[in-house]
């Protein structure tokens, strides 16, 4: 292609994802579909290469389309095109994917060892706090409805990943996330309360 030729393709572009931000912007479904069909097979790639599995590379896939689809005047066409801002969204969604996982993993083991030295002979002022904030944290448990306190447990005491805890209780991934977040957070408001007061 000639130099002249593809500036003017990069100029076609750069309207074209302007008209696509403003459709964005005022709400038109239409848009996001065509949003989507341009650019899914970019974001998943991208969040392929990192996370390196189909199934979360899927997930990043949606979570872009969905906070474009939540916040399109985040794109401004005057700082680069939408394909470089996709592929940007998608590399730190995925990234960010990928180190809450890791991060879960390490929670698992560490609640293990920390179980572990409790069990062999901490000194007793560790095994007080220690038991105290299991105390604290069961009591909180049996406030949560049922199928949040199953999620937690499946998360936290089994050591499944939210995949495997979808998968264990019959759910869309989506919504086996999505319970988790809500435990977590009603423990933790819980265990704060407890602090307080």
């Amino acid at each position: 292609m000639e130099v002249s030729a593809l500036f003017q393709q990069r100029a076609t572009d750069a309207a074209d994802d302007a008209r696509l931000r403003d459709r964005l912007v005022v709400g038109d479904e239409s848009a996001l579909a065509d949003l989507h069909e341009r650019f899914s097979s970019l974001v998943y790639t991208v969040a392929a290469r990192v996370t390196r599995d189909g199934p979360a590379a899927e997930d990043v896939t949606q979570e872009v389309f969905l906070a474009v689809w939540q916040r399109p005047h985040a794109f401004e066409p005057a700082k680069g095109s939408m394909r470089a801002w996709l592929t940007m969204l998608a590399h730190r969604r995925a990234v960010d994917l990928v180190r809450r996982e890791e991060a879960h993993r390490r929670t698992c083991r560490d609640g293990r060892l920390s179980a572990g030295a409790i069990m062999s002979g901490d000194p007793v002022g560790d095994q007080v706090s220690a038991a105290e904030t299991a105390e604290r944290l069961a009591a909180a448990r049996r406030e949560l409805p049922e199928h949040l306190d199953r999620a937690i447990a499946l998360a936290y005491l089994e050591g499944h990943t939210y995949r495997e805890v979808a998968a264990e209780l019959g759910l869309p991934e989506g919504t086996a996330k999505s319970r988790l977040r809500e435990a977590l957070r009603r423990l933790a408001v819980a265990l704060h309360d407890g602090e307080t007061t």
